[in-house]
């Protein structure tokens, strides 16, 4: 198995580049049938929402699959790859089987736990069968994924942790002095953002009691369709709409905020909340608010095109200490830190010298070394944390659920500011509900791509095992037909019974070692098992291949027997 994946989601990319990016239904189809045109891939297909592009491809060369990959997005979705490589993704063999799996179960999703996305990677099966472009790979992944899917909405309440955390995050903001009701009475909310998430959220302030919600996006359709739903709730809520550039003023005028979009950038500085909770609108000057949509620095001014550009630009970017998707995992890289232990060493600024040709197992290495080097900082006390509850009266309450964050942290150290965001959730929710949801659903994720990879590896070898029967009954068959011109006296049950010995001996001299290599080919590492069998018993390559290709065929187009059930269910197609 060589399953690469490339792609950009909303955790990567800010929401401009995600909305130039979005790829029309002619526009998926051509991105399919180029890139099997291309050299590195022999399957493919694509998982395209308004949330992420994703191209799946099973490659014969890494690095090759990359930079073509790569181009090829860049290609269809109308963005110049320079301008999109910051942003991309890339996953590759087990890891990229991880990220399907977790994208299937809703932990990668805006809000986490949604079932909407099963919808969208039928579809994405669907594209690939209707094509002729997914094959063993592809169609097994993708059933695969909307099992494991299904299992952990059917065995977890991960699809409750998108609402546990919206109401947790409010019980937090109340520091536990009184329920959430009650702190929430008569107050006036800012939501920023328009997506499932704002939407949720703000759907939650209207239920516990705010008096009124003010909703800002950057698309204002948005904004009045959210602010239209909350008036006609039935809640009593008053609400309205307003463009992102009124926000400085709103945050005069509101108790609470609840900010989660899609940017990458800030939406919230120190400075935009310390002028705000200062004095009335107009008394202090708000400093402009960030454009949170513009592009990430260019981290390297001037790389070639292709590969080494590529490449080149993930590394600048981590030197830069900008986000980075290194071997599949988005993370920030802190400058300067402390590079001993990793596989991928190589002076400072100089990209291409560091991963042009690395191998793809140095590169998995890396992308560990540095979730490793995250997970230790990460585990540091945050300077400045304050207590959990606050000893100053709270003039303005902020709850951050984005992810990268949307407010800056250092507003904690304002005066009357009171700030919950994802980090100081994930600290005070360890024992939480969703979170005992949210780990047993990563641990049904980690044993089914154990699974999964143990049956790929183990189906790799079938085609050589399947070869090597068929030579063993040819064998059988030509031993045969020479007995008959040596004894043609035989009768006919002398013959049957001679036949049925020789090949009962072939049998059992070759169960014992195929029944072995299909256990030692499904373990890490057994790839080389079929390589060896082919060498010892002399198969024809053509043979095995031609088993590949007809089995192959029996899997294209096949729809998974679980979704027959649900054929007439509308799953939804909102990212």
């Amino acid at each position: 198995m060589s399953l690469l994946v490339v792609g950009l989601s909303h955790r990567s990319a800010p929401v401009s580049v995600l909305e130039r990016a979005s790829l029309s239904a002619d526009a998926k189809v051509k991105l399919v049938h180029d890139t099997l045109a291309a050299e590195p891939a022999t399957e493919a297909t694509v998982l395209a929402t308004c949330n992420r592009i994703e191209l799946y491809a099973d490659v014969d060369k890494f690095h090759a699959g990359v930079a073509e990959l790569s181009t090829l997005l860049a290609q269809h979705s109308g963005v110049a790859l320079e301008e999109l490589t910051p942003y991309l993704y890339v996953h590759y063999e087990d890891r990229a089987v991880h990220h399907l799996f977790s994208v299937a179960c809703g932990l990668d999703s805006m809000v986490i736990g949604e079932g909407q996305i099963l919808g969208q990677i039928k579809d994405a099966l669907a594209l690939g069968q209707e094509l002729h472009s997914a094959g063993r790979l592809i169609n097994d992944l993708f059933q695969q994924a909307l099992r494991v899917g299904k299992r952990a909405h059917s065995e977890t309440g991960i699809d409750r942790a998108g609402q546990s955390l919206v109401t947790f995050g409010l019980e937090q903001l109340t520091a536990g002095r009184e329920p959430v009701d009650v702190w929430a009475k008569d107050k006036r909310a800012l939501v920023i953002g328009a997506g499932s998430m704002s939407s949720l959220a703000a759907a939650t302030l209207a239920r516990v009691g705010v008096a009124e919600i003010v909703v800002a996006n950057r698309t204002a359709e948005r904004a009045d369709r959210l602010a239209e739903i909350l008036v006609a709730s039935g809640t009593g809520v008053v609400a309205r709409s307003v463009p992102m550039a009124s926000v400085a003023d709103e945050l005069t005028r509101v108790d609470v905020v609840v900010s989660c979009t899609g940017a990458t950038g800030l939406v919230l500085t120190e400075d935009n909340v310390a002028a705000a909770v200062a004095g009335p609108a107009g008394l202090v000057p708000s400093p402009p608010l960030p454009d949170s949509r513009s592009s990430a620095p260019d981290p390297a001014p001037h790389t070639p095109a292709g590969l080494d550009s590529v490449l080149a630009r993930l590394v600048a970017a981590a030197e830069a200490g900008m986000r980075l998707a290194d071997g599949g995992v988005a993370r920030t890289i802190v400058p300067g830190a402390d590079r001993d232990g990793c596989p991928v060493d190589a002076p400072a600024g100089d990209g291409r010298a560091a991963l042009t040709g690395v191998d793809a197992s140095s590169l998995e290495l890396h992308g560990t070394w540095a979730d490793q080097g995250e997970a230790a900082a990460q585990r540091q006390p945050r300077k400045g944390a304050r207590s959990q509850i606050d000893v100053a009266p709270v003039r303005l309450a902020l709850l951050d659920l984005a992810m990268p964050r949307d407010i800056d942290a250092a507003v904690h150290r304002i005066p009357g500011v009171r700030l919950v965001d994802i980090e100081s959730l994930a600290e005070a929710s360890a024992d939480a509900p969703m979170a005992a949801d949210v780990d047993a659903v990563r641990g049904i994720v980690a044993e089914e791509v154990a699974a999964f990879g143990a049956a790929q590896r183990a189906a790799h070898i079938t085609p050589t095992v399947v070869a090597l029967r068929a030579m063993a009954a040819e064998v059988v068959a030509m031993e045969v037909a020479r007995l008959d011109g040596r004894l043609p006296d035989l009768d006919e049950r002398q013959r049957a019974e001679v036949t049925q010995t020789v090949r009962r001996v072939v049998d059992k001299l070759l169960h014992a070692p195929t029944v072995r290599v299909k256990q030692l080919a499904s373990e890490p590492g057994g790839a080389g098992y079929a390589e060896a069998l082919r060498e010892l018993f002399d198969l024809d390559p053509q043979t095995v291949a031609s088993v590949s290709r007809a089995d192959a065929a029996g899997q294209a187009g096949q729809v998974d027997q679980a979704d027959k059930a649900d054929k007439n269910d509308d799953s939804g197609r909102a990212s």
